[in-house]
């Protein structure tokens, strides 16, 4: 058994920092406050996590955290990504355009009309994408692309010549 985690001994700076945070605002920055301030009072993880309602690992994660980086674990790291891939390539446009005009059944495909979630599967067959995108993601890069993306709609026709007319005639 591991012997208990505590904080190390505060500097004046660090617990003037800590007895700020417990007035902040942010629920984060209050909840971290707390968890340093009674680590250095002396009260072991589990004691801590009770009292606070939170997890033993919160408690030890906020400790670990301090020891780290000192008062700067006070505030959340940011969740959004540090880099973003986008969904489609955009070397591969020509080639999303191109494909726009071909019926799929040239690709085997037992359809004559395209569908969003079919172009993707298309695209991803082709290698031109890691994976297969999603119906959103193909609709935008057609958007983008100056295509706008309406859905697939059969329409009723007749082998009949003079179908034109009698459709006509039939409408006014």
């Amino acid at each position: 058994m591991e012997p208990p985690l505590f904080v190390r001994e505060l500097t004046a700076a660090e617990r003037d920092a800590l007895r700020r945070g417990l007035r902040s605002p942010v629920a984060f920055t209050l909840r971290r406050s707390q968890i340093l301030l009674a680590s250095a009072a002396g009260q072991e993880a589990s004691q801590i996590a009770a009292a606070l309602g939170c997890a033993t690992q919160t408690v030890r994660d906020a400790i670990r955290a301090f020891h780290a980086g000192g008062t700067g674990c006070l505030a959340a790291k940011p969740t959004a990504p540090k880099t973003t891939h986008p969904a489609w390539p955009r070397t591969r446009d020509d080639d999303l355009k191109a494909l726009r005009h071909q019926s799929p059944r040239t690709l085997g495909r037992a359809t004559g009309l395209w569908t969003l979630a079919l172009v993707a599967e298309v695209c991803h067959q082709k290698g031109w994408t890691a994976r297969v995108l999603s119906a959103e993601a193909i609709r935008r890069a057609l958007l983008r692309l100056g295509v706008g993306w309406k859905r697939a709609k059969h329409w009723v026709t007749s082998p009949d010549p003079e179908y034109a007319e009698k459709k006509s005639y039939g409408t006014g």
